[in-house]
């Protein structure tokens, strides 16, 4: 699956870019995500303030998908835009954002 193919399935995107994703992840705890989570992978948050895209950048995370409605400042946004890391935002809850990507094969 593509980072593209997120809107398809009803998430905002907020920064372009367009990677590989092989793997969901959800957690809003930075050191387990940085500990835990795989390359080429989506991440599920509620975390919106710019750590979130140093982790992602770190752990080779592809997208970050901001659940529950919440909104990224702008601050995130230009520091995602420069990591080319991609942003989405969903007023769905993380376990329900997980779940679609789940039925469509991610791990």
């Amino acid at each position: 699956m593509r980072t593209s193919e997120l809107e398809n399935l009803g998430f905002k995107r907020i920064t372009k870019g367009d990677g590989e994703l092989k793997h969901g992840y959800t957690c809003d705890l930075l050191s387990e995500v940085m500990a835990n989570a795989e390359s080429d992978t989506v991440w599920f948050t509620v975390q919106s303030h710019i750590n979130v895209v140093a982790v992602a950048a770190i752990t080779g995370i592809n997208a970050i998908v901001l659940c529950n409605g919440h909104e990224f400042d702008e601050e995130t946004i230009e520091k995602a835009k420069d990591e080319k890391i991609s942003l989405f935002t969903t007023s769905l809850n993380a376990f329900e954002a997980s779940g679609k990507l789940y039925d469509k094969g991610l791990r």
